[in-house]
């Protein structure tokens, strides 16, 4: 198990409509396998696709897609039925659809304060949700239990011949202690172990960074789609962020990257959890909203209340936006002239605060910036809400099965195909 996950998920970082690069030396057998991956990635991503879509896409011939769809079929992995309408004369194209009933990847999230698991069928669909609070205090190897107790529950009315690739976590670095401390935490093999132990009879689990898989959701079917330099930002407890660089997400040593919320941006600042002082989430976190509007900082549940105060005009609601705006706007700008990103996604409660405040974060990115960095700028709002993190862990989960769908031991079915 890979903790935490680092491999460069199917997909990611190349066009799925681009014509497929040949592989110089590859046999035969590799170039089908390579091209079944191919289709079987490209209905993933974009649904129901006829065969003449795929042939133009996929830059292969239509003999050579009929045989690799066929090869889907009997596996199981996707069916092939006739248009419902016929959109111009001679006998219309097949559809080749992903078996999102039958095919799906268990998908978990460790969120600050809510424990999450799903079941995703193949093409990104969530098929089932369950989810139940996080105690404050439970760490991420505690969580494990509960966890694969809603797995249990959902398995419970999953069809005889669903066919389960494998699963993936999604962990938050920033807790609170039952004292109302924030602790910085991290992803380890100590987390690894436990996955592996209540998930040992299924075809393996993987975990990773919050922030990492979210921002890969965004990337793959978000906001962030065809666009390979991304800074995806999300907001907690804390920040974070998800990095990607030329369609691959930067990781640093033991996958310890993109804890931005600890750049220190105000060294006569707040102090922060993790030790230091003046980090750039004592400025943009909930907590530093809630302090300028003159609420308890711990009380998540007020952010909404302050943020809806401020689009009423309430005058110190709208004030505290724009301060924790204005620091947003200036951490982006030292980013994007570091990263050089094409666009900035903001998620979590960044999402509600970068839309509240959008006038002011573009005022600090139109003077701080290089101007090389910030004239193709793009800053968006994430669009996937808090399912980002569940679609992004399912397709780390899928990935073995996007890159070699015949080879892949789901649940001893898949790899029965006959080569065309």
């Amino acid at each position: 198990m890979a903790i935490p996950v680092r491999a460069r998920p199917a997909g990611v970082g190349r066009n799925a409509e681009s014509p497929l690069p040949s592989v110089p030396g590859a046999s035969q057998e590799e170039i089908r396998r390579q091209n079944l991956g191919a289709v079987l990635r490209y209905v993933h991503l974009h649904g129901p696709t006829s065969r003449a879509e795929l042939t133009s896409r996929l830059g292969l011939n239509r003999s050579t897609i009929g045989a690799l769809a066929a090869d889907l079929v009997a596996s199981g992995l996707v069916t092939e039925e006739a248009p419902t309408t016929a959109r111009r004369a001679g006998r219309p194209s097949l559809v080749v659809s992903p078996r999102s009933d039958r095919v799906y990847a268990h998908a978990l999230s460790i969120d600050a304060d809510r424990l999450r698991a799903a079941r995703v069928g193949l093409g990104g669909q969530i098929l089932d949700l369950r989810e139940i609070p996080r105690p404050s205090g439970m760490s991420a190897i505690e969580a494990v239990g509960p966890l694969a107790d809603l797995v249990r529950d959902m398995e419970r009315s999953v069809a005889g011949d669903a066919l389960l690739v494998g699963g993936a976590a999604a962990v938050t670095d920033t807790t609170r202690d039952p004292d109302g401390r924030l602790r910085i935490a991290s992803i380890d093999e100590t987390l690894g172990a436990a996955l592996e132990a209540e998930f040992s009879s299924g075809p393996g689990f993987v975990a990773g960074d919050l922030a990492d898989i979210a921002g890969l959701a965004e990337h793959v079917r978000g906001v962030a789609v065809g666009i390979d330099d991304v800074i995806y930002l999300h907001g907690d407890l804390g920040i974070s962020a998800g990095i990607i660089v030329g369609g691959r997400l930067v990781i640093g040593h033991r996958g310890h990257s993109g804890k931005v919320g600890h750049m220190v941006v105000n060294p006569n600042g707040l102090p922060c959890g993790c030790g230091s002082r003046g980090c750039w989430e004592t400025e943009i976190s909930e907590a530093a909203l809630l302090r300028h509007a003159g609420r308890d900082p711990s009380d998540r549940a007020a952010v909404a209340e302050v943020l809806r105060a401020a689009a009423d005009g309430d005058p110190t609601a709208r004030a505290a936006v724009e301060q924790v705006a204005d620091w947003l706007g200036f951490g982006v700008a030292n980013l994007v002239n570091v990263v050089n990103p094409d666009a900035v996604v903001f998620g979590g409660s960044l999402r509600d605060i970068f839309t509240a405040g959008a006038d002011v974060v573009r005022d600090r990115l139109d003077t701080m910036p290089l101007p090389a960095s910030r004239e193709h700028l793009r800053l968006r709002a994430a669009a996937l809400g808090r399912d980002a993190v569940l679609i992004g862990a399912a397709e780390l989960a899928f990935d073995k099965l996007l890159a070699d769908p015949l080879n892949v031991g789901v649940a001893g079915q898949v790899g029965t195909a006959e080569p065309a």
